[in-house]
């Protein structure tokens, strides 16, 4: 199976604080990829590298096996990588129609429908409720949907949510998962970072724990079920 997206021994700095300091994973077409760990220990830093929103001093990121560390996050972006950025940011003075549209792109959809006004609508059917609403007026989980509708515009092959449930109430948690199982069946790929580990054993196909800048462990759902130590040490609050 090809790779979509390769990330090889990645570092990367603040000033002269090195927070990353190793981090290797992969993603292959149709995966769904979880970056564990408590806060601070280098997830969302990672996320920023992958889109070329903060430079790495180290390491190799690849998409397709063409490496990409070092370019815009616009240019990122069309290689087919979309992201949820966490705390959602979605235009607050743009009705929700026009947040979706703002950055919309067909992409390179290979098959089955692309993703439009009309599809976005069907798969969130409160969105084309509020879609006369401005961004500032939704609630929470309504900003989440929109926010990953944006991003689902763009056409993506690889869908990036940093922190996907954050914050919200648990109906709407459940919503959110459902939706990412049902894209995970229509086979996009996806890095989910989330602290909800019972929902991410269901959904994902590998974990990749970080811990000090470092993946200290890596397997699959079952393995993970298999050692709460792994839970209790590295995720445990």
């Amino acid at each position: 199976m090809s790779t979509i997206l390769s990330v090889t021994g990645l570092q990367a700095a603040y000033g002269r604080a090195q927070v990353l300091f190793d981090v290797s994973f992969d993603v292959k077409p149709g995966q769904v990829v979880t970056l564990l760990g408590r806060n601070g220990m280098g997830r969302s830093t990672t996320v920023k590298c992958l889109f070329g929103m903060m430079p790495s001093s180290g390491g190799e990121i690849r998409i397709d096996g063409a490496r990409v560390d070092g370019e815009r996050s616009h240019k990122i972006a069309r290689r087919g990588l979309a992201l949820v950025p966490e705390g959602r940011q979605v235009f607050p003075n743009l009705t929700v129609e026009e947040n979706l549209v703002a950055t919309a792109r067909l992409g390179s959809v290979a098959k089955g429908r692309p993703w439009n006004l009309s599809r976005v609508y069907e798969f969130f059917p409160r969105l084309k409720e509020r879609r006369t609403n401005l961004g500032s007026q939704l609630s929470g989980g309504e900003q989440q949907m929109l926010a990953i509708g944006r991003a689902l515009m763009t056409n993506p092959r690889l869908l990036v949510l940093d922190e996907a449930t954050e914050g919200l109430a648990p109906l709407i948690r459940a919503e959110i998962w459902q939706a990412l199982g049902h894209l995970k069946g229509e086979g996009l790929a996806q890095i989910v970072i989330d602290k909800n580990v019972g929902s991410l054993l269901g959904l994902a196909d590998r974990h990749y724990v970080i811990e000090k800048g470092c993946v200290v462990w890596r397997g699959d759902s079952d393995e993970l079920r298999a050692d709460p130590d792994i839970v209790h040490q590295y995720l445990g609050v």
